[in-house]
């Protein structure tokens, strides 16, 4: 695809960019034929980068870690899924006026109900930042109300699981549940605790699905236990193809086919 001055541009901000949005969305765009470029970015100055991209046109912008809740005072409108969960992982830029969404929200919700995980079963969700707001989220609007909010940090942990009726503790020892939910950084590649599972052993053996929100690798811990264990598991490399999706459609208006979305996910993570 030759880039020209009529070309649009989305890009995402992350304090540690990957390639898989950049790798996903530039092929979908060339399969599609659509004049877009996509480029991921990091920045040590939220205002000035999303004052950027308005200034700019910059037509979308994926927001991860850190900046999911700091960007909220940045923007003109919360969507809806923005505004419940006060947090944020795109940002739609129509002529200047930036809208934020919550693309991670309807990958999850959308995932529960293809795996038709029970909304009566009791859960543990391990995380109380942006992902684990929309997840805890998803899971109450799914109808889940039995569930203990696991985080370490007790304002946000207690906040989080206050606002959904949920109930809260600092760790997961002993806590066993029919949906285990990891929305921390545990398992994540490059971090410090990359080798560390999220949840015990017996815990994942006991439950009746294992949720594992991070999506690199693809094969965390968590993973690998639940599918030694025989533990029905839904990965978060699911999550990252899914709220892709949902933010290419902001972007574009175009929803690719099933076949279209598989190829450019195997492509990206390639």
């Amino acid at each position: 695809m030759q880039i020209t001055k009529d070309t649009r541009l989305c890009m995402s901000l992350a304090a540690r960019p990957g390639n898989f949005g950049t790798r996903f969305h530039n092929y979908l765009y060339g399969e599609l034929g659509l004049d877009y470029v996509y480029k991921a970015f990091t920045t040590d100055d939220l205002p000035a980068a999303i004052g950027g991209v308005r200034a700019l046109g910059i037509r979308g912008c994926a927001i991860s870690m850190p900046f999911k809740e700091d960007v909220i005072p940045l923007v003109d409108e919360l969507a809806p899924s923005a505004a419940a969960l006060r947090s944020v992982n795109t940002l739609v830029n129509d002529d200047g006026r930036l809208t934020a969404h919550n693309t991670d929200y309807t990958a999850i919700r959308l995932l529960l109900e293809s795996r038709k995980v029970p909304a009566g079963a009791d859960f543990v969700l391990r995380g109380s930042g942006g992902m684990a707001k929309a997840v805890a989220g998803a899971l109450h609007d799914a109808g889940f109300r039995q569930g203990t909010v696991v985080a370490r940090n007790p304002q946000a942990g207690r906040e989080l699981a206050d606002r959904y009726g949920f109930d809260w503790r600092p760790d997961a020892g002993g806590l066993q549940a029919a949906l285990l939910v990891n929305a921390t950084p545990i398992g994540m590649a490059g971090g410090p605790e990359a080798e560390d599972p999220a949840f015990a052993e017996e815990a994942v053996r006991a439950a009746g699905t294992v949720f594992e929100v991070v999506a690199l690798p693809v094969e965390t811990p968590l993973v690998r236990a639940a599918r030694a264990a025989g533990t029905p598991v839904i990965t978060g490399a699911e999550v990252l193809v899914l709220q892709a999706l949902e933010q290419f459609e902001l972007y574009t208006g175009v929803r690719p086919d099933e076949e279209l979305v598989a190829r450019a996910a195997a492509h990206a993570r390639g």
